[in-house]
């Protein structure tokens, strides 16, 4: 791990040229925290209540015919000079008797280059189908059109890219689409606005928070989780806002799949321009035959899992400029004891890290470890005491979760104290999604929840005991707004992550009811590599 960067006299003198305009810019930064707690009183101007796109909606329908592509997309590789391009051909199969599609039939190309025409280079990748199998008498089972995965390499930082996809043997190319190149990983070189999103679904809430976030003319989208909610339905297409409470004696947690069909027609218009990474929400899990999980999530989309050393789908890294990304897995095993894969993997990427190359360095997975709602309330708490120390000694700068229905950010901390070396946490689980708003907070009287219902089945283990030093010594809650929140507000909404330079990044959340420009919560997030150096290595106390 690299130590402080040298700055040349011009290096400094932009630097103080930055620090002077933010002093009148009237946007806080983080050097003045840590913050009083601040929460903003529930607006109930703005639709809380979410409805979903009907299949009828012409933004979901498939307009396209034959072997031609549809729900394109682009993700990025681990570096600036590759990225995916998927693609979907063919009609999905839903029925009680289906037979998938064979991918052999169609050939995955994609024709690219700096010209409009497209046409200077050829790829080749490969392609999938799955299907989602419930062995259940009155269940009907699914299989998708043909997905495919092909990887452009060779390709110049900051450059603009035409491309198009398919099958020219068939004549079945799409129309041309065009992306932009991440800049080269260096200190001084960044994308110009990220958008941080969560929990999305597909509801008239959710395309006003597309709407908004394409405004704002994002070069990347982090989709942190609980993408399509096609787990808010029964096989028969029968949706609800809680399944679990309009559904409860199915024999399995049943899903819809066309959903994902729908999401990913609806999502092309940004997509197939502006690269996409995500990561896996719980509704992602969609549970089916033979105990398989996350097939369509993994199926679905590229991730550059291969490129980053990983071995899942569930967790990887790249650089965006001068941004290291961590995408973490929460749904997969995350101990540094037991299989400890993810922890190793994590280890072995963080220790590649140079920070004189990529100074930032952000995570993020889906549930949050410092949320103040009721909703999801420590739910995380076994994997942040696995993984917490590990990212804290290696001065990752901000996380970003989803799955709590609200937004709030965090004070620096860690290990639930204020601590100027610790991330700043950001939850934007407020994309829109057909399932209630969280509003109640933990901390509001009554409102704390019994520890022993707050675990995940799916994540495992009990963590989640009193705290043990502080003003909720001795609680499982606290009695006001903990001192490690900043700011909380239920709304839906986006946010857009700008890095300025080795030290500084402006985010900012908007609301939905807000007008496009408006500010919900802003902040500068500033990074001081002197006061908060690496620190020596997390090492493993226990045998393997």
């Amino acid at each position: 791990m690299a130590g402080i960067r040298w700055l040349p006299p011009l290096g400094l003198m932009m630097m103080t040229l930055l620090c002077c305009w933010l002093l009148g810019s009237g946007i806080p930064t983080t050097l003045e925290g840590p913050f009083e707690p601040v929460s903003v009183p529930l607006d109930t101007s703005f639709r809380g209540i979410a409805v979903d796109l009907p299949d009828s909606d012409p933004r979901v329908k498939r307009m396209v015919t034959g072997w031609m592509p549809e729900q394109v997309m682009v993700s990025l590789s681990d570096e600036h000079s590759s990225v995916w391009i998927s693609w979907t051909t063919g009609e999905y199969q839903i029925g009680y008797k289906i037979k998938p599609l064979d991918p052999r039939r169609v050939a995955s190309v994609v024709q690219y280059g700096e010209e409009k025409s497209a046409s200077r280079r050829e790829a080749r990748g490969h392609s999938l189908i799955y299907s989602q199998l419930y062995p259940f008498e009155g269940l009907q089972n699914y299989t998708s059109g043909i997905i495919h995965h092909v990887r452009l390499t060779g390709l110049r930082p900051n450059t603009r890219y035409y491309y198009r996809c398919g099958d020219p043997s068939r004549r079945s190319m799409s129309e041309i689409y065009d992306f932009k190149t991440m800049p080269a990983s260096d200190p001084r070189s960044y994308p110009g606005r990220i958008a941080i999103v969560g929990d999305l679904g597909l509801t008239y809430n959710m395309t006003s928070t597309i709407s908004h976030m394409e405004s704002n003319k994002p070069d990347l989208v982090l989709v942190v989780g609980d993408l399509t909610y096609a787990n808010l339905y029964l096989t028969n297409g029968t949706g609800a806002d809680c399944y679990s409470c309009a559904f409860p004696h199915t024999p399995i947690h049943e899903t819809y799949q066309p959903r994902w069909d729908y999401w990913g027609r609806f999502m092309q218009h940004l997509a197939s321009k502006v690269p996409m990474m995500v990561v896996e929400g719980n509704h992602e899990i969609e549970e089916q035959h033979g105990n398989r999980t996350f097939e369509s999530y993994s199926a679905r989309f590229a991730f550059p899992s291969k490129e980053s050393g990983s071995s899942s789908t569930f967790y990887y890294s790249f650089n965006a400029g001068g941004i290291h990304f961590l995408m973490l897995g929460a749904y997969i095993d995350y101990s540094k004891t037991c299989e400890p894969d993810q922890y190793r993997w994590l280890e072995r990427d963080l220790a590649k890290v140079d920070r004189e190359v990529t100074p930032w360095l952000v995570a993020a997975w889906h549930p949050p470890w410092y949320s103040t709602y009721k909703a999801h309330y420590r739910e995380a708490e076994c994997m942040r005491v696995a993984m917490e120390e590990l990212l804290y000694k290696n001065s990752v700068d901000v996380v970003f979760n989803g799955h709590v229905h609200a937004y709030e950010r965090s004070n620096r901390v860690y290990n639930y104290l204020l601590d100027p070396c610790g991330p700043v946490h950001i939850v934007v689980g407020d994309g829109g999604n057909r399932e209630k708003m969280a509003i109640p907070h933990a901390d509001d009287p009554d409102n704390c929840p019994d520890p022993l219902s707050t675990p995940d089945t799916h994540m495992g283990g009990f963590c989640a005991f009193n705290f043990t030093s502080g003003p909720a010594a001795g609680k499982f809650c606290w009695d006001r707004q903990p001192d490690y929140s900043a700011f909380r507000e239920t709304s839906f909404g986006h946010g857009i992550f700008e890095v300025k330079n080795e030290t500084h990044a402006l985010w900012t959340w908007h609301r939905n009811q807000d007008m496009y420009n408006a500010v919900g919560d802003q902040i500068y997030i500033v990074r001081e590599p002197e006061k908060c150096p690496i620190r020596p290595k997390v090492t493993n106390t226990f045998a393997d």
